[in-house]
């Protein structure tokens, strides 16, 4: 089963690629960050004519998260619980059903956090921690669980082209980067780190001064598997040529295939 995750940056503005990557790389299951459109705007006519089932969380203007599938799930839980009060789209997680029993898989767009200095930092720790939690309780469930998307976190020097240029950013943080270790530390595989070792595996690259021609990048996408999804893990890719096509995501589409 190939389980993709991909920041599309806005689905209106980029329903000829979405619909372009979905028959070129043929994921079971996309999940999408960032969709910028609320439930009844996403463009879900188009995406059900290749074949997917769609289930949207969404938010005007900004955020929003999207699963795509071809199987229809058995459930579907929006929001991250932990907080009442948060209205920002962020979180939605569908459970299907598998040979043996169930997977479950999330589409996550963790905040940003800059700057730092504001309480969007405060927030994106505090989501973090809401995460954590969420993650423990999922792994008690002994099931194969993906909690794929961006994280807005570059776990390690070796994942951003120049780390000085990174130091103060909410991205990079001490602060960040052990919140990331302590979803690891639960148990979590990242998928990419399993499989590629390498330097310059970046799923992001700025508009901003020809960052994608320089390959100025950072990798921020993530698919962090329980150990039952792990133990089934056969590839991951980073499908960066997608970087390259008329007006593109900043982001690229990161994939797994599991033994499923």
């Amino acid at each position: 089963m190939k389980i993709a995750t991909w920041n599309i940056n806005g689905v209106k503005a980029r329903i000829d690629n979405l619909q372009a990557w979905l028959k070129e790389s043929d994921p079971d299951i996309a999940c999408l960050q960032e969709i910028k459109s609320v439930d009844d705007g996403f463009p879900r006519l188009e995406i059900e004519a290749l074949g997917y089932h769609v289930e949207t969380h969404g938010q005007k203007g900004f955020n929003g998260v999207a699963i795509l599938s071809k199987r229809s799930p058995d459930e579907v839980n929006r929001g991250l619980p932990g907080d009442d009060e948060d209205e920002q789209a962020r979180f939605i997680e569908a459970v299907f059903s598998v040979d043996g029993g169930s997977l479950r898989v999330a589409s996550i767009y963790l905040p940003n956090g800059n700057p730092v200095d504001t309480p969007k930092y405060p927030y994106k720790l505090s989501w973090m921690e809401r995460l954590e939690a969420f993650a423990a309780k999922r792994l008690a469930l002994e099931e194969p669980l993906v909690l794929s998307g961006d994280y807005n976190v570059i776990p390690e020097p070796v994942d951003c082209h120049d780390p000085k240029v990174w130091e103060g950013d909410a991205l990079f943080l001490p602060q960040t980067r052990a919140a990331f270790r302590k979803l690891e530390n639960l148990g979590f595989t990242d998928a990419v780190r399993a499989v590629n070792d390498q330097p310059e595996t970046y799923t992001f690259w700025d508009y901003q001064a020809g960052a994608w021609q320089k390959n100025n990048g950072i990798r921020i996408d993530h698919l962090m598997l329980s150990p039952e999804a792990a133990d089934r893990l056969q590839s991951a890719t980073v499908e960066k040529h997608v970087r390259g096509w008329e007006r593109p995501s900043d982001h690229v589409p990161v994939a797994i295939s599991l033994a499923i």
